[in-house]
């Protein structure tokens, strides 16, 4: 620029001196000799000029796109200006080609005002001029201006050429103006423009933008011999309104004409094959072309990174970069793209030192591509360091930040982020919300959700789907699913992401039933489920095991194409293991083409269940097929591992510790300590619990306090409660659930209270599990009154838990009548009855003498309730039968049953046969128990306490020997009372006790009043000791 501006002052200088010259010279002109034209040299050397800072515009404008203006465009209208004055003080700034250059040179650097003010003074204003100014307008988005000044030329006198109308018409298209359009339209005829083939490309393309594709294809097909701006515009058209595959048959068409496509319409057309995702065919078009421009290239790359081909955008990047084309800031915006989708971190800091080498870091679109990368491969400390470096930010960087560490779980930065970008005064959008929106869902702040709600509404964006999408998504993953629901309901238009936000709310709050309906709904409305959507239904019926159900999903799955997907496939293999049907599982994982750990993990928690040795095998063959486990492999493997698979635990513990996972993942902690419980170990237990280091989280406190409880240590389990209390660490409802379940065991009321007054003063009393875990505990502790009162204060929807423990309180504390109407009440609010609500009812029944009850509610189960009777269920049931006095009944109830008795069973039959006194079914019945239970001594002593009563010492004897020679010991009777805050725990025979002959001369002194008063001892339960 220097330059210029340093040659102009050398001319005009020549110029002054020149003038003056011929000043003071003798005039040699006669008066027919025309003048020497003494302007034209210097207008010329002028226009020259102008060209040079012209096309130096040219070139920065070719590199802003986002960016600010550089200092060099700067200069360039400091030189324009520079020459303007001068041509002003020479008088030829109006002048012809001069002035136009003038008003040309200022447009395209930018500076409107100044334009604006030459193009007023111009004293011709022809058709290049005009174009100038409307052109200017155009690129700055003043479209209204661009109309308003085509139509001041147009009344002007100044008739427009095919540029001009180029300009008008795109700018018709642009604010979808066809009414003004059609007056153009009108202008283009009267002045003989119509047939011009750059003039029909820009009225195709205005009605095409318009949506009046008819008349596009009318003007399109009234052409004499298409050129190829025309048939570009044409499939450009058919692009633009959804139609890629009409644009093909234009292709095709222009193709057979003889028409040979140039790069544009090739472009044009590889962009259709790739909307309809013909890749391929892209792919065959692209290599036609000789020289393949940025375009050209970054068609591709987008097209494959939308597509899914994240690799093979990849390669064309690669292939582009070695064919030394510079990429755009659309190029690294959709390789970055592609590699954010694989999180292929160490091709993307490579294409961010390309960024950086090129000037393109600091430009938005790239910087929140860059932004967007990092946060996919899990490194936002480096997304954070880019967002800081860009100087100016925008809407668009801070919601790719939000974004990132919405999908990194940083729920609180999210909330954080969002706080300080509106005290910044930027705008939020639709974006904005759903990031905040999703961090309110993994904080499950329901509260905070309906302040953004409220937001929402005032900004105006509670019509926008993406947000009332969101809004379901939080809401129903905050528990919140009225909510969720009334949003949804709200919504006037809904795509399948709003069914699947309510299904998966419902799924996730085990209402199956209501994901069902929803689901069916969905269908209704013909709308195509995806992929997630059918897992989602098929967790739904894993979690309620209804196989039939998921086979009519599997079936969907195989109608739409979607059964080899990788969610689709493991949710399937999910399915039919907790449905127990193991074999449909394993032809479904050896059916998929990508066996992935997420389905691997699904069929070793099935093989699991049922058989241990297939679980091992296929985590085996895992290993070999190069799959690395995951935290949820050994899980599933280590809560199978029990008493007889300890050793396999163990080996698995240290592989876990060879393969480097840490104790700090709460899940795999879990399921470790579990193992160790499972099996009895409990020292091996508590010394891993010791190794813990975090043990802030209420998680790992819950597993050892139910660890210790299903090993019948319940003290332990309350000492471990309040440990956990002293490290100051909140409980949940899992935990309190757990520790009331200890208080259960026993008895011990005084420590329950204390635990249901920290759930009231931390609001878990609304939680339905910990109401049920309260009514339970109170219930098996006597107070049947408080289990009421809790019972009948729950605000949340009672459910099947809840019911049972109030059914089972009232049943085993002989309150038979109160049971069976709760039962009543529970059918009547329509809550179905499960197995343990039959079983809690069988033994309201069997308590309160209430047979006929009893056999009706038995045979319900089956013919209303579809509920198969178990072994305790055929025992209760017995229980019922004999301890009323109908053994003959009991004897044909149990020759009845169709699968193998089990111990249970027999003892309820013994236990009823001694309560009669019946000798001969007693006998029978102690047999088959023996037989079953051989080192149990409860049969031995049910059988002899039958000899006994009814003086049969000869068979008491038989038994005390045979218990002898089996080496069978009747354990010792043992009970317990709390004073103060002490447990006391007295068994029989026991003189360790640190108060044993207190103790005994107490029971000596108690024994002596009984006899005073009459009592004497039952000697029909003889074995009340150890035998020996």
């Amino acid at each position: 620029m220097r330059h210029i501006v340093s040659s102009l002052r050398q001319h005009s200088l020549l110029l002054h001196r020149r003038r003056k010259f011929s000043a003071t010279a003798p005039a040699k002109q006669s008066r027919n000799e025309d003048p020497e034209p003494q302007s034209a040299p210097i207008t010329l050397l002028y226009n020259n000029l102008l060209k040079i800072c012209l096309q130096e515009c040219k070139n920065l404008q070719s590199r802003r796109v986002f960016d600010e203006m550089p200092q060099r465009a700067a200069r360039a209208v400091k030189a324009c200006k520079t020459i303007h004055l001068q041509s002003l003080k020479l008088g030829f700034a109006s002048q012809g080609h001069l002035g136009n250059s003038i008003v040309d040179l200022y447009a395209k650097c930018g500076d409107m005002v100044s334009a604006e003010k030459a193009f007023f003074w111009l004293e011709n204003k022809d058709s290049i001029a005009w174009n100038s100014i409307i052109l200017m307008y155009s690129r700055n988005g003043l479209l209204e201006n661009v109309v308003e000044a085509f139509g001041s030329m147009w009344n002007s006198g100044v008739w427009p050429n095919q540029f001009s109308y180029a300009i008008v018409l795109s700018a018709c298209a642009r604010l979808v103006e066809v009414e003004i359009g059609k007056q153009v339209h009108c202008s283009v005829v009267k002045t003989g423009f119509e047939f011009d083939s750059f003039t029909e490309g820009s009225l195709i393309d205005m009605y095409a933008k318009c949506g009046y594709l008819i008349d596009a294809r009318r003007i399109f097909d009234g052409a004499v011999e298409p050129d190829n701006v025309s048939w570009t515009a044409m499939i450009s058209a058919y692009i633009q309104v959804g139609l890629p595959q009409k644009a093909m048959e234009v292709f095709e068409e222009m193709q057979e004409r003889g028409c040979v496509p140039d790069q544009v319409a090739s472009v044009t057309i590889i962009n259709a094959c790739v909307g309809l995702g013909r890749l391929d065919a892209a792919r065959q078009l692209f290599t036609q072309i000789t020289s393949p421009n940025v375009v050209a290239w970054n068609v591709m790359i987008s097209g494959h990174a939308k597509g899914g081909k994240e690799v093979e955008a990849i390669q064309f990047f690669q292939d582009m970069i070695k064919a030394s084309i510079r990429p755009t800031r659309s190029t690294l915006g959709s390789v970055l793209s592609a590699v954010a989708s694989v999180a292929n971190l160490s091709f993307g800091l490579q294409v961010h030192a390309l960024a950086v080498k090129q000037g393109l870091e600091s430009n938005v679109y790239v910087g929140s591509s860059l932004i967007n990368m990092y946060a996919k491969c899990q490194k936002m400390e480096a997304a954070s360091e880019i967002f800081n470096s860009l100087g100016e930010k925008n809407e668009v960087l801070w919601n790719a930040l939000l974004a990132g560490y919405a999908q990194n779980g940083s729920a609180c930065k999210v909330v954080k982020l969002f706080r300080s970008m509106r005290l910044s005064s930027f705008e939020t959008d639709e974006y904005t919300y759903t990031s905040i929106l999703s961090a309110c869902a993994c904080l499950e702040d329901v509260e905070m959700g309906r302040q953004l709600h409220s937001i929402i509404i005032k900004n105006k964006f509670a019509s926008n789907l993406f947000v009332g999408n969101a809004l379901i998504d939080m809401y129903a993953k905050c528990g919140a699913l009225g909510d969720a629901r009334r949003q949804f309901d709200k919504m006037l238009m809904r795509d399948h992401i709003s069914w699947n936000a309510i299904i998966v709310g419902y799924v996730q709050d085990e209402e199956e039933e209501e994901a069902f309906i929803m689901f069916h709904k969905m269908t209704l409305e013909r709308i195509i489920p995806d992929e997630a959507c059918l897992a989602s239904v098929l967790s739904a019926c894993a979690n309620i095991h209804d196989l039939n159900k998921g086979k009519q999903v599997h079936s969907l799955l195989v109608k739409y194409g979607l059964e080899s997907g990788l969610f689709a496939g493991s949710s399937l293999v999910d399915m039919y293991c907790k449905c127990g049907n193991i074999t449909s599982a394993s032809e479904v994982f050896f059916c998929l083409p990508d066996r992935s750990v997420v389905s691997t993990n699904a069929l070793i928690s099935g093989y699991a269940q049922t058989n241990i040795n297939y679980a091992v095998r296929l985590f085996q063959n895992m290993l070999v097929e190069g799959l690395r486990p995951s935290e949820v492999t050994f899980a599933s493997i280590l809560d199978a591992c029990s008493d007889q698979a300890y050793m396999l635990g163990r080996q698995l513990h240290s592989f876990i510790l060879k393969l480097g996972f840490s104790y700090d993942d709460e899940f795999l902690a879990i399921s470790l300590i579990g193992m160790y419980y499972n099996s009895r170990k409990l020292e091996d237990a508590s010394f891993l619990f010791s190794e813990f280091t975090k043990l802030n989280s209420p998680v790992l406190w819950t597993a050892m306090i139910s660890g210790n409880i299903q090993n019948d240590c319940g003290e332990e389990a309350l000492i471990g409660y309040q440990k956990m209390r002293k490290f100051n660490v909140m409980p949940d409802q899992a935990t309190f659930a757990s520790a009331l379940k200890a208080c259960s065991t026993l008895a011990s009321m005084q420590d329950g209270r204390k635990i249901h007054s920290l759930i009231f003063h931390t609001g878990f009393d609304m939680d339905e599990l910990t109401s049920s875990s309260l009514i339970d505990m109170y219930a098996k502790c006597g107070d049947v009154k408080c289990s009421v009162q809790v019972f009948s204060e729950m605000v949340s929807k009672k459910d099947i838990i809840s019911w049972n423990s109030m059914i089972v309180g009232f049943a085993k504390n002989g309150f038979a009548e109160d049971a069976l109407k709760v039962f009543e009440e529970m059918k009547r609010e329509s809550v179905k009855p499960d197995d343990i609500t039959f079983l809690g009812v069988l033994t309201a029944c069997s308590h309160a003498g209430m047979v006929s009850e009893g056999r009706q509610i038995f045979k319900d189960m089956t013919s209303l309730y579809d509920v198969r009777p178990r072994a305790d269920h055929c025992a209760c049931m017995v229980d019922l039968l004999g301890r009323w006095g109908n053994l003959k009944e009991a004897e044909e109830f149990i020759e009845r049953l169709d699968f193998e008795l089990d111990a249970m069973i027999w003892s309820a039959y013994l236990g009823a046969c001694k309560l009669h006194g019946d000798d001969i079914r007693g006998q029978k019945a102690a047999e088959k128990l023996i037989e079953l239970e051989p080192q149990n001594s409860s049969s031995y002593i049910l059988l002899s306490n039958i000899y006994a009563a009814s003086g049969n010492w000869g068979g008491v004897n038989f038994l005390r020997k045979e218990m002898k020679e089996r080496g069978v010991r009747k354990p010792p009777g043992c009970s317990w009372i709390i004073v103060g805050q002490k447990t006391n725990m007295f068994v029989a025979g026991d003189k360790f006790h640190p108060c044993a002959g207190e103790i005994h001369a107490l029971l000596k002194d108690l024994t002596a009043l009984m006899k005073d008063e009459g009592y004497f001892a039952d000697i029909g339960s003889v074995m009340d000791g150890s035998v020996n």
